[in-house]
């Protein structure tokens, strides 16, 4: 894909000075002065708009990987956390209503999923095969993916969507994300493996070493970021990728969660160049891929809390830090005013 351009360089200059002229101190609100002028460019409009419509898309899917020993719970959790999302009573469905944001799950590899609407289900594709032993998605598999995430990013932009983020649901997703950052970064995999849904001390040294069988299988092919994420990463991982493409190409900016947003986030930007531009890091989780992720991606995260939940809950807690930067963009007075 072609090149993006950042958000409107004009636009975030007068919402500097916008800031600068306000009865405060230059620089006395830090971090929030920058951020409600990186929405205002995004936006292309200074002062930038309230985000009253916030939606959170959740890619679920499960992992062969996990049958290798690298997470702390069996694979059934995930369907049933699906349904627990749909039910509202998720962790990102209670972070999201503190904040006003909307939550929508899609199963893209849920091995066995009942009961549940049509809709969740419209883009299946099927379970990630074992990375260390084969290639996770056929290229054709790959291409329905990015292409489903695609379509999910323009329904929510088309609806009036005005800052998206993708959250994550899948047992033994974080060793497939991890070997994504690895790959792209040229690390190994004890640079990158962490501790997931809670591993212990030999469970990690499996873990790390698993990753680096992974990596040696897949080789040279890495270096292409296609072949990367269809050797390494998963279905639900690839629809991530393509809402990712699909939200930044139509102007509509993200907040990338941990771990997995942020391996989403660093083949998105591969992808089409400068998406990064478009992006936000919410926060930082305690895997230490995230970090090296984040930056390489050039962003700091807004809150450091750490949390390790995923489904995007670290991402929607700093949406209400953002809509605070625009309510001071928009609501202080400036100092010739006073």
């Amino acid at each position: 894909m072609n090149a993006i351009q950042p958000p409107n360089p004009d636009v975030r200059a007068e919402a500097h000075a916008l800031s600068d002229a306000q009865a405060k101190p230059q620089g006395a609100l830090g971090r929030l002065e920058s951020l409600a002028a990186w929405v205002a460019a995004c936006q292309g409009e200074c002062p930038p708009r309230p985000l009253t419509d916030v939606r959170v898309v959740v890619f679920a899917g499960d992992h062969d990987v996990a049958a290798a020993g690298v997470s702390a719970y069996p694979a059934e959790v995930t369907p049933a956390m699906v349904h627990g999302i749909l039910a509202g009573r998720a962790g990102v469905n209670a972070l999201a209503r503190s904040v006003g944001a909307t939550v929508s799950v899609y199963d893209l590899g849920v091995r066995s999923l009942q009961g549940v609407p049509d809709a969740v289900r419209r883009f299946h594709v099927g379970p990630a095969r074992a990375i260390h032993v084969e290639d996770a998605l056929t290229p054709d598999e790959l291409e329905r993916a990015l292409a489903a995430g695609d379509t999910i990013a323009a329904e929510a932009v088309e609806a009036g969507a005005q800052l998206l983020i993708a959250g994550d649901l899948g047992i033994g997703n974080t060793t497939p994300a991890a070997a994504l950052v690895a790959a792209s970064l040229d690390l190994r995999g004890a640079d990158v493996a962490g501790r997931g849904t809670g591993l212990d001390d030999e469970s990690l040294a499996r873990k790390a070493a698993l990753l680096d069988e992974a990596l040696s299988r897949v080789g040279d092919r890495a270096i292409d970021p296609r072949q990367r994420l269809a050797a390494l990463g998963s279905a639900d991982i690839a629809a991530a990728v393509g809402f990712m493409t699909g939200a930044v190409r139509r102007g509509v900016p993200l907040v990338v969660d941990g771990l997995i947003a942020s391996a989403e986030a660093v083949l998105a930007d591969e992808l089409v160049p400068g998406a990064r531009y478009w992006m936000v890091a919410g926060h930082r989780s305690t895997e230490p891929g995230c970090a090296l992720a984040q930056m390489h991606l050039g962003l700091e995260p807004i809150l450091d809390l750490g949390m390790r939940l995923g489904e995007g809950s670290g991402a929607v807690l700093s949406v209400g830090v953002l809509n605070a930067a625009i309510a001071a963009l928009r609501e202080v007075a400036l100092l010739s005013e006073i």
